[in-house]
């Protein structure tokens, strides 16, 4: 059913915005979710859809592989990620800043959370795919809750 309803939920979108959840489902082959992360990345390759992260994404994905001092997957993850087509990854600007605190105010979201949710907003994304039910309190943009779409 999963894929039923991810598949739903990419098809009511051109350009989404990706939690790091999504990446790290795919990259380290989470179990529950890997399938529905992996029909995300497909849908990206296929070229009429594009997806945003902001650039705390890659912060957030590099931090184990630093810890265990793996370089050889820090630069896999960077070289991957880096490269992935219709990807963008988006820096944290002023304008962002400002709707990011902005959010965090309104809706209580961590920083981290706020970031990305400005990020999508401001980048014009109409989802959000995330698994952070904190995410759900932002009315600007449909949010898409992993959890929800299994």
């Amino acid at each position: 059913m999963g894929l039923t309803l991810i598949r739903a939920f990419l098809k009511r979108h051109r350009r989404i915005a990706l939690d790091t959840r999504i990446f790290i489902y795919h990259l380290e082959e989470n179990p529950a979710y890997a399938d529905m992360a992996g029909e995300v990345f497909a849908w990206l390759e296929r070229g009429s859809h594009s997806a945003v992260t902001s650039s705390i994404t890659m912060t957030e994905l590099l931090v184990q592989p630093y810890r265990a001092a793996n370089e050889p997957l820090v630069n896999q993850y960077y070289g991957l990620l880096s490269s992935f087509p219709n990807l963008e990854w988006v820096p944290p600007d002023l304008e962002i800043a400002d709707a990011a605190a902005r959010l965090r105010a309104r809706h209580r979201l961590r920083t981290p959370d706020a970031l990305q949710a400005a990020t999508a907003i401001c980048r014009s994304a109409s989802g959000l795919l995330c698994n952070d039910q904190g995410f759900a309190r932002v009315p600007d943009i449909e949010i898409g809750l992993l959890d929800q779409l299994r």
